[in-house]
């Protein structure tokens, strides 16, 4: 920009030296005309440029001398003249009033430039076209000075001794246009529809001047060829007084209003950015920049608010210093709606060439969840006043691609979290080291996730929410490498005390290196990986829960009285594909091994149930005292998970004398299982009451099926039909030796009905000898 400037200021001052020459020749011979070959050797003498004058010279003599040209172009040293231009203006007017040139002074009353084209290229070595411009405008600057100083007053003998006042009544640049081609970033920039003008232009104190253009950046060299969209276009209007000090080569802008319209993507949404500040100083010699009291004020449009947009302000204080490459912003402080109120400072180092930047930020408490809903995310929380009250403060670091708080101190609602946070600017890194109080997760789901429902506690929950879990696009690409330490955690209902986690990752490929937390009095740990780096995400996990509270887990899971107690064991390995609960429950594989120690089935006691059915058979009762639980010794069960089925067929329970085993399965998709488990009774020390040998034979079937939907006390019932054929099975053997072929016959024939139907087919002879043998096997 500041390149840009100086050669403007340079067209600006060749034109008036060029213009005032012109007048003072033609005002001698009369014959303008005759000047073109002088003014194009003054011109290639002082800057090096090759001038071609196509159109006419005319000029004016009364009440102003003036001096028209048209159709100029000017090349370069080193370009060929079948090449553009570097400079080109389709016309240039100036005039001088007539009463000063009687007094020996030339002061130039207007200055008109129409049609200013310029060429600006830098190669990919980063030399741009305008440096031997620049050198050979340096080297003349002494004479320049000369010519543009005021004059003194009084007449001049010698008419090429007039010294030119510089304080130009009006100066006006109409329809600019300049190309600037950036071979080494591989950009194009287009500055087109440039006016430019200002009233007493003079070098000694300010003056207003308005501008006005249109920017557009590609990012390809040949796009603007092309006809492309550009990547980025702005609108910008400048109002401000300038005061010149050539000689020292500085300038400051007064009561600075810039306003301009952006889009800063292709068919985005306008954004617009206004500054304004009370006095801009820059250094061009010191190569300093300052900016008093600057207001930066943005209105920000997405598509969701792309009416209202949202307004923002940024006060600040700026000082650079392009020699050091550095700068500092002081005082900063962004304000906007919903409370948002930040400040700090900012130092910045290596400004040009790969700038780093630290300091300070404090955000006041602000309304978040506002903020968000202003960007179009929605927010349908469990509970409404979820990221309400959000402050932070940190020092912070960084360069363009990334930003580092090295110390944050971060309070969102009801949770504190302090340590390190980075990421970056382009969402490919993430890097945090985080201690946190109390958080409850289940605050910030949707209220469909986040409600606990009293029946089917987890997996409801889990179903209510079946579009994507994660966003896979932006975990594909990212590298992460985070760790968190909370003292206590809750998600959905259930409660982590104490959770510490270690996250890395890269390139999509994620590790949970390590998951460890208190869990209902006893321990939870877990590893796994995520893959997202395929179109369909991968995932893998190793859980081991030791003795936790089944009755807590259970009531937690949203049991309203926990059937069990005792300390629940598990481990094992899962996998699954997909990046929803639906699709997750559907792909799921593994085996897991559980146990339960020191466990109950509350509220009812077998035992008393088996031993009162025993003495039944024996024409006896129970006389013993009962506990109201049914307490077992050993409670094991591999599971197996295959898509989404979870089947055993080594379930084992262990009671006082008698063993429960059996196998099953249960769908994680429909909830509904299907088991078949067979008590035995058997004769132990500990056994509950006295057993008849021959009872030990007898397996005692129960059945359970149906949705976890239905009603608990209708999931499981005595598999009847079941124990008549072990009951049958029994009997044959046992009957075998004491009735004929004829009824064993009939017995085989008969045996898949009822215990009432063998009374009546086998006949009233028969079945005396039935009963004496169902006698005798319970004796």
């Amino acid at each position: 920009m500041k390149q840009l400037l100086r050669i403007l200021l340079a067209a600006v001052g060749i034109l008036a030296v060029v213009a005032v020459a012109a007048v003072v020749y033609v005002t001698t011979f009369l014959d303008p005309e005759d000047f073109k070959p002088r003014l194009t050797a003054v011109v290639e003498e002082q800057t090096g440029l090759s001038l071609a004058l196509d159109g006419p010279l005319t000029w004016s003599f009364y009440p102003r001398i003036g001096m028209r040209v048209e159709k100029a172009s000017a090349w370069l040293p080193e370009q060929e003249e079948d090449n553009d231009p570097f400079a080109a203006i389709s016309s240039a007017e100036v005039s001088v009033a007539f009463g000063s040139l009687l007094r020996g002074d030339i002061a130039v009353d207007g200055l008109t430039i129409n049609g200013l084209r310029l060429n600006l290229e830098r190669d990919e070595e980063g030399e741009g076209n305008w440096v031997s411009l620049l050198e050979r405008l340096s080297e003349g600057s002494g004479k320049a000075e000369t010519v543009l100083a005021p004059a003194s007053a009084g007449p001049h003998a010698d008419a090429g001794n007039l010294a030119v006042v510089l304080n130009i009544a009006n100066v006006e640049i109409k329809d600019g246009d300049i190309h600037y081609r950036d071979a080494q970033a591989g950009q194009s920039w287009h500055v087109d529809s440039l006016n430019v003008s200002g009233s007493n232009v003079n070098p000694v104190s300010s003056f207003p001047m308005k501008a006005m253009f249109t920017l557009d950046r590609h990012d390809s060299l040949e796009a603007e060829a092309l006809e492309r969209t550009p990547n980025a276009h702005s609108e910008v209007n400048l109002d401000t007084r300038i005061k010149l000090a050539l000689a020292d080569q500085q300038f400051s802008l007064e009561n600075v209003a810039l306003t301009t319209r952006n889009r800063f993507v292709p068919e985005g949404e306008i954004q617009q950015l206004n500054l304004s500040a009370p006095r801009i100083e820059a250094g061009l010699a010191e190569k300093r920049l300052a900016v008093e009291q600057g207001v930066l004020e943005a209105t920000l449009r997405n598509a969701d608010n792309a009416d209202d947009g949202l307004a923002m302000a940024l006060d600040f204080v700026l000082t650079s210093d392009w020699e050091a490459q550095t700068a500092t912003i002081k005082k900063w402080e962004l304000s906007g709606p919903d409370g948002l109120r930040m400040r700090g400072h900012l130092n910045v180092e290596q400004l040009l060439d790969s700038p780093q930047y630290q300091g300070k930020v404090t955000a006041s408490p602000f309304n978040l969840r506002a903020w968000l809903e202003r960007v179009g995310t929605e927010m349908e929380t469990e509970f409404e006043s979820a990221l309400r009250d959000v402050a932070l403060t940190s020092p912070l670091e960084g360069d363009l691609s990334q930003l580092a708080l090295t110390s944050l101190s971060l309070v969102v609602d009801d949770t504190t979290f302090t340590g390190e946070l980075s990421a970056a600017f382009d969402g490919t890194r993430l890097a945090f080291d985080l201690q946190g109080d109390a958080l409850d997760l289940d605050r910030y789901l949707p209220a469909s996730v986040a409600a606990r429902p009293a029946r089917d506690g987890l997996l409801r929950q889990a179903y209510a929410q079946d579009p994507a879990l994660l966003p896979q696009a932006w975990l594909s690409t990212l590298d992460i490498d985070g760790a968190l330490q909370l003292g206590r955690f809750e998600w959905m209902g259930l409660t982590f005390e104490e959770p510490e986690m270690r996250l890395v990752g890269e390139e999509g490929l994620h590790q949970l290196q390590e998951l460890n937390a208190s869990f209902y009095g006893g321990q939870l740990s877990a590893s796994g990986e995520l893959n997202s780096r395929e179109p369909v995400m991968t995932w893998s996990l190793s859980p081991e829960v030791v003795q936790v509270d089944v009755t807590a887990l259970l009531e937690a899971l949203g049991n309203d009285s926990a059937p069990l107690r005792g300390q629940l064991n598990l481990d094992g390995n899962l996998t699954s594909r997909g990046n929803a609960y639906s699709e997750l429950v559907r792909n799921l594989n593994g085996e897991l091994a559980t146990s339960l120690a020191n466990g109950a089935i509350l509220d009812v006691n077998v035992s008393r149930e088996i031993c009162t059915l025993v003495a039944a058979l024996e024409n006896e009762e129970t006389s013993r005292d009962w506990a109201d639980d049914s307490r077992f010794e050993r409670a094991d069960a591999r599971l197996v998970i295959d898509d989404g089925v979870v089947s055993s067929d080594n379930l084992l329970v262990t009671l006082p004398g008698i063993d429960l085993s059996g196998e099953g399965e249960f769908d994680l998709g429909s909830r509904r299982f299907d088991t078949r488990a067979t008590v035995r009774l058997v004769d132990t020390a500990d056994a509950a009451c006295d057993v008849n040998p021959r009872l030990e034979s007898i397996a005692l079937p129960v059945m359970c099926e149906g949705q976890l939907s239905d009603e608990r006390s209708e999931w499981c019932r005595f598999d009847r039909e079941a124990f008549q054929q072990n009951l049958s099975t029994l009997l044959r053997d046992e009957l075998e030796n004491q009735v004929g072929e004829e009824v064993q016959q009939q017995l085989d024939e008969q045996l898949e009905g009822s215990l009432e139907q063998l009374d009546e087919n086998l006949g009233e002879g028969t079945t005396q000898k039935l009963r004496d043998g169902l006698r005798k096997l319970f004796e």
